[in-house]
């Protein structure tokens, strides 16, 4: 299982994330852990953190994100090197159907986690640069609502997950 632990230095709002992978064993990303870490004692982790392989104008970010502090933390944006265009997104039920939409935000309960996985919340990487290839790692950048950015990867695999239509709204919801 991908491990990483990432230690950040808070400054009034106490920050902590996971991500990880919502995939078998059989395919699972990249066993090997990276550490980073700052002044702060608050810890992030990442697990199984992987993107969809694709040689279509979308893909995305899948994984688990914890937060082992007392506060909750949002996820404002996030960035990738696969695309200058990257969105959160959840998927709702649109008339009997499942569908992606654009939210404002992600929040991860203080304690909690927040799972990031095919049908559900994940980060989408739309009009992609290139096709991204299994095995690739792209580089995905958090923007938290305290101001601060953590940077992860995530390998890309091969799976028929996370076809939902597109649900384009006007206003995103949180």
């Amino acid at each position: 299982m991908r491990r990483t632990t990432w230690v950040i230095a808070g400054s009034g709002l106490a920050v902590a994330l996971m991500l990880g992978g919502c995939s078998s064993s059989s395919d699972s990303a990249s066993e090997s852990p990276s550490v980073s870490a700052s002044q702060s004692t608050e810890e992030l982790m990442v697990m199984d953190a992987w993107a969809k392989a694709s040689d279509s104008d979308m893909s995305a970010v899948f994984g688990k994100i914890m937060n082992e502090t007392g506060a909750d933390v949002k996820i404002m944006s996030a960035t990738t090197s696969a695309s200058d265009m990257t969105e959160l997104h959840e998927t709702v039920d649109v008339d009997g159907q499942s569908q992606m939409q654009q939210v404002s935000e992600f929040t991860v309960p203080a304690g909690g986690s927040l799972t990031l996985e095919p049908g559900g919340d994940h980060i989408m990487i739309m009009d992609l640069k290139s096709p991204v290839e299994a095995g690739e790692e792209v580089t995905v950048t958090l923007s938290l609502s305290d101001g601060q950015s953590q940077q992860f990867t995530a390998q890309a695999k091969d799976t028929g997950a996370g076809e939902e239509p597109y649900h384009s709204t006007t206003t995103p919801s949180s």
